[in-house]
């Protein structure tokens, strides 16, 4: 059986995780496990426990011999994590809307009230954690309702991969036209209103939209090329 994780692993993984979220990493950069050792104040066995649970949640990868980095920006791979995400997501949303009760609606609410309710960023710019993770509750809320806890499951990982993506996107690209406030409105008002296939299709929309905007700087900059 695999290790339980410890205390002082769990803090790890989740200060870890926080600064990868956050874009403190940049893509493709090496982890070296010195260095975060020193900036946790971990032993370097607690940073490789940490660093192997998130390449199993595919934010870092692990090099054979070469220890740990980011995972690098591929449009190769946005693409098809974005069509997958896509076709999983929207199969929980619409089955949310068919099976979800008032409770999951009353969840759904209060979720997106805290969302709404957070700034994006902090005063000196920078992706505001508490907004990532009312985000990431937001989202988790709207597939609650499916009935199935492996397909939350199994979307809820390829949301958590492409987060990466989508810290990048805001950080490179400098795009802040995007009304993400009114997305999220809709899609609050898609799920109470019941209506699954407006639902489905205003939330690949939602996806895709951060999808198109880094492909396009990807091209731009020549990333991905050989």
């Amino acid at each position: 059986m695999p290790a339980v994780p410890t205390t002082r692993s769990n803090e790890v993984f989740d200060r870890l995780r926080a600064d990868l979220l956050a874009g403190r990493h940049a893509p493709g950069s090496k982890l070296k496990l010195a260095v975060l050792g020193q900036r946790y104040t971990a032993s370097l066995s607690v940073v490789r426990e940490a660093l192997s649970r998130l390449a199993e949640q595919g934010l870092v990868v692990a090099h054979p011999q070469r220890g740990f980095s980011v995972v690098e920006l591929s449009p190769e791979d946005l693409a098809d994590l974005t069509a997958t995400r896509i076709d999983l997501e929207t199969l929980a949303a619409r089955r949310s809307v068919e099976r979800g009760d008032l409770a999951w609606e009353t969840a759904l609410v209060a979720a997106h009230h805290r969302l709404a309710g957070t700034p994006t960023t902090t005063p000196d710019g920078e992706v505001n954690e508490e907004w990532i993770a009312a985000h990431r509750a937001f989202h988790e809320a709207l597939i609650a309702g499916c009935g199935s806890r492996r397909l939350r499951a199994m979307a809820t990982a390829l949301r958590d991969a492409a987060e990466l993506y989508r810290i990048w996107s805001q950080a490179l690209t400098r795009d802040h036209t995007r009304d993400i406030a009114g997305e999220h409105s809709a899609l609050l008002s898609l799920a109470i209103g019941r209506d699954a296939e407006g639902l489905a299709s205003v939330l690949a929309a939602h996806i895709q939209q951060t999808t198109d905007v880094l492909l396009r700087y990807a091209a731009q900059a020549g990333l991905g090329e050989a």
